[in-house]
């Protein structure tokens, strides 16, 4: 064979590869009945004022502009037996279990849904507003208080609003599943000689996956994308709304795909931070990188999705290790650390309208399944990475993915070994909070047997 003629034959393999791609892509997909309806709505929902900021107790003054707008988005689907899920996606600190129980209350009669036909997720961008209405750690100044109170009091309604405009453009759609990697995310529990330190720690355990639900219009071309990442977003630190490098990510989705809607859903990301952090151009790049993962993920031909639905919604009562009594709370009270002056304070006030402080916390779990394909995981609170990969390792079989950060983001969620190591996430953070007390060592083994419970009960309805 002369050169000529190799030249021509890589040519040739060359193109058969593009075609290939293609197919794969595109062509393909055009072949099968789609058996989905899909449809995506999004809104602003960045302040149309100066608020207090979220995130870090060590802020003295509030917002001063923006990076970039904040977002809600909704995607809506419908399986072929007419079951119905909305994924809902905030730009914000948290979701209150007051804010996702006032959606639940209106979109489930006005949009054909069932309670646990309902996933609401938040990014925890440290840039963006306080979202909690009423009394909380930041003891805001009375007018930063009243535009909280403003802002979470207008929340519901632009959410019912939105879930109700990705219903309505409910069409005709294609599910797969694709997943690849991004490494920026390192886990920031580091063991020192005075304890566990907020610090990078390369040694610690990770999850790098990137989980990617993929919606196609009949035609093949991206209608929606669904992504996940299992870390928090602080790369930021600064005075102006942002959404972090989930933000950025987002943004530079909906850039490369005009037409399409960019959702994130944060994963088990209590214990992980982005490095390096604390600079506007860091959350780019990390968003980047997000984003190239994506890419990547969409590139080979997904696992089809095709249902039906299975779902399901529960509560596990996590138990308080020790809830102190009104003289300690009285004691610490007098302290000269204000944050544990004001968690002493939180909890008299508690017990004085109530009588009593709760021995346990109503913890949401959902589960749901894609047919026989894919097992989406969604935990309430700050939940560290020890929850995802024992959750893959353990419902391996379908596809699982795991997300953090649904329906009630109230505090951190430690493992069993992270609570037996102690700092931060296991004990530390509690002063932020109203729970009277770290978690006992029983509840990683009670979630995970909730989460085991509702996966064996979504298997029997997907099978109907």
């Amino acid at each position: 064979m002369n050169r000529s003629t190799q030249i021509g034959s890589v040519a040739v393999l060359a193109g058969a590869a593009v075609l290939w791609m293609l197919r794969i892509t595109g062509a393909d997909a055009a072949e099968t009945p789609p058996t989905w309806k899909a449809g995506a709505a999004s809104v602003v929902i960045t302040p149309g004022e100066s608020m207090w900021m979220a995130g870090y107790a060590a802020r003295k003054k509030p917002s001063e502009g923006k990076f970039q707008d904040l977002f809600a988005k909704a995607l809506a689907l419908e399986d072929a037996a007419g079951s119905r899920l909305v994924l809902v996606t905030l730009d914000l600190i948290s979701v209150p279990r007051a804010l996702r129980d006032a959606v639940e209350k209106q979109v489930c009669p006005k949009y054909g849904l069932r309670p646990e036909g309902l996933l609401m997720n938040c990014s925890h961008t440290h840039s963006g507003p306080v979202v909690r209405a009423g009394k909380s750690f930041y003891e805001l100044a009375p007018e930063q208080q009243q535009r909280a109170d403003k802002y979470a009091a207008e929340l519901p309604g632009k959410l019912v609003a939105l879930v109700g405009k990705a219903v309505a453009d409910m069409a005709p759609a294609r599910l797969g599943y694709c997943h690849a990697r991004a490494g920026f995310a390192m886990n920031r529990r580091l063991p020192t000689k005075n304890g566990y330190q907020n610090s990078p720690n390369p040694d610690g355990p990770v999850d790098h996956d990137v989980p990617v639900l993929r919606v196609e219009r009949p035609d093949g071309k991206l209608r929606a994308v669904v992504f996940g990442y299992a870390c928090h977003n602080t790369t930021l630190g600064l005075y102006q709304f942002c959404g972090d490098y989930a933000g950025f990510a987002q943004q530079y989705l909906e850039q490369a795909h005009p037409g399409t809607t960019a959702l994130f859903m944060i994963g088990c990301g209590g214990d992980q931070n982005p490095y390096p952090r604390s600079t506007l151009e860091l959350a780019e790049q990390h968003g980047r990188t997000l984003a190239t993962a994506v890419e990547a993920a969409l590139l080979p031909k997904p696992r089809p999705l095709d249902g039906p639905l299975g779902m399901a919604l529960a509560e596990v009562p996590l138990d308080f290790a020790a809830v102190p009594t009104r003289e300690e709370l009285l004691q610490a009270q007098q302290k000269k650390d204000p944050y544990e002056k004001g968690h002493a304070s939180r909890l008299l006030d508690e017990l004085k309208k109530n009588g009593r402080l709760p021995t346990s916390y109503p913890y949401p779990v959902q589960v749901i399944r894609f047919g026989d394909d894919l097992v989406l995981v969604a935990l309430g609170g700050e939940v560290v990475i020890d929850y995802a990969l024992r959750l893959k390792r353990e419902l391996a079989g379908p596809a699982v993915w795991v997300a953090g950060y649904s329906n009630d983001v109230f505090a951190y969620i430690p493992s069993a070994r992270v609570l037996q190591e102690g700092g931060y996430e296991a004990t530390g953070a509690i002063l932020y909070s109203s729970l009277p007390s770290p978690f006992a060592p029983t509840l990683e083994d009670k979630i995970v047997g909730k989460v085991h419970e509702l996966a064996r009960k979504t298997q029997a309805k997907a099978k109907r």
